[in-house]
């Protein structure tokens, strides 16, 4: 038994769930993996020169144990994240930290203590095996995974599962991840496949949809409303662009930041009016190392009131971090919201208190999302309502040049990777549905 069999199961029509049921799982699989032994390959290079190219290895690893409540998934695609580039650098530290904790929590879990790392926390593909327990889902079930794991053993997890204190990010802080041609997973991961879709394209926004979702719409972010003004870095790569389109769905008005006129022009074509061009106009928030310059923040601030008729932003979309979150801090309104996800540039955060204090401002934490967030944010993908950014894919074998290229920004919106699927443009089931929404689909990949 090979994946092969699996690929022309899930190409032929006549298939069936006995089918993908009755079908033997092959002893091993293709994934992408980094190597515990090479955690110090980088040491001394400054983040800029560590080249995923040089860590990141495809390998035949085994197929891993099926758990209770655990789906194995045959992966048709996956996408890469900002968290696979940071697991392919080792940093802010080697993730084989969280496999080493995470395999002391059970017998279970031993699984994922290996000298491998299986990455990617994204997917799209159909179910080859459930677990005891499962019952929501079956054999041939096409779908798409979300990157919450939780083991909601605690009480603290209930209200809202991101606060579960077992909760880790799939294919990051847990092995077996997306980026390979069989993924194990836990049930409450899956979502259906958008059916007007191709594989590459359902697997793309999983993540970074999710995560923007949370943040900007969701009563645990900042709650978004109709007339909000709302600053959007980075508008138009992994985060910023659903965060665009949720801005725009959601009767909101985004300010999008952007580094060039390509990247403004994406903006555009997605609906965007306001937009900053930050290299164009020269932005420098920092004298040097140590210093920010509040001129810059008061100059881009002024900026934000041109474009918005004299209105200072409601909420900051904020992910670069470092770099710009003093001057989040600064330009929003009075009584707003910074709500923040990542720190791209850097985890140090440096602003002036005094506006945040004297003008009751907000800072939110947010870290991906609930499986009911991340349902609701697949749902509108579903609908037609929000699209996936996709801009270029890759093949496993090329995985390496994909994290390249979001570790050093050379791409637009997401970078996909087909894994068992042999080409682009299969598994779409709604032409009809598709074609209405066809040039949506394909604007990350027009400009």
């Amino acid at each position: 038994m090979t994946t092969q069999d699996i690929l022309d199961a899930i190409q032929s029509p006549e298939s069936t769930p006995a089918d993908f049921a009755a079908l033997p799982l092959p002893e091993s699989y293709r994934a992408i993996t980094v190597h515990k032994d090479e955690t110090d390959m980088f040491a001394g290079l400054e983040t800029r020169d560590k080249d995923p190219r040089k860590s990141i290895h495809l390998d035949d690893v085994p197929v891993p144990e099926l758990g209770p409540g655990e789906a194995l998934v045959a992966v048709m695609a996956s996408s890469v994240n900002y968290n696979s580039v940071w697991t392919s650098i080792f940093e802010p530290l080697p993730t084989f930290g969280f496999l080493e904790r995470y395999g002391k929590l059970s017998e279970l879990t031993k699984r994922h203590d290996l000298p491998y790392h299986i990455i990617g926390s994204d997917l799209a593909g159909v179910v080859l095996r459930t677990g005891p327990g499962v019952n929501s889902w079956k054999p041939g079930d096409e779908v798409v995974a979300h990157c919450l794991s939780v083991e909601l053993e605690s009480s603290d997890g209930h209200n809202d599962t991101m606060l579960d204190p077992e909760q880790r990010i799939w294919g990051f802080e847990t092995n077996f991840g997306g980026l390979a041609e069989i993924a194990l997973v836990k049930s409450n991961q899956l979502m259906p496949k958008p059916q007007h879709l191709s594989w590459e394209e359902a697997a793309a926004p999983g993540l970074v949809n999710s995560t923007a979702y949370r943040q900007l719409v969701s009563r645990n972010g900042a709650g978004m409303k109709q007339g909000d003004n709302v600053l959007i870095w980075g508008a138009s790569g992994g985060l910023g662009s659903y965060a665009t389109q949720f801005a725009l769905a959601g009767g909101a008005n985004p300010i999008c930041v952007v580094s060039s006129p390509q990247k403004a022009d994406i903006c555009r074509a997605m609906g965007a009016e306001a937009i900053i061009d930050r290299n164009a106009e020269g932005y420098k928030f920092w004298k040097d190392e140590n210093t920010q310059d509040p001129k810059e923040w008061k100059r881009f601030g002024k900026r934000i009131r041109e474009l918005t008729g004299g209105e200072d932003v409601d909420i900051v979309f904020e992910h670069p971090g470092r770099e710009t979150f003093g001057a989040s801090v600064y330009v929003t309104r009075k009584g707003g919201t910074i709500v923040t996800c990542a720190s791209t540039s850097g985890y140090n955060h440096e602003y002036d208190n005094r506006y945040l204090w004297m003008s009751l401002k907000r800072i939110i934490g947010s870290h991906f999302a609930n499986y009911r967030e991340a349902w609701e944010a697949n749902r509108l993908i579903a609908k037609g309502k929000i699209h996936p950014t996709l801009s270029k894919v890759y093949s496993l074998e090329e995985t390496g040049q994909a994290a390249f290229d979001v570790h050093r920004n050379l791409h637009q919106g997401k970078v996909g990777v087909l894994c068992l699927a042999p080409e682009e443009g299969l598994g779409v089931r709604d032409e009809e549905m598709r074609a209405k929404h066809i040039d949506a689909i394909n604007r990350f990949r027009n400009i």
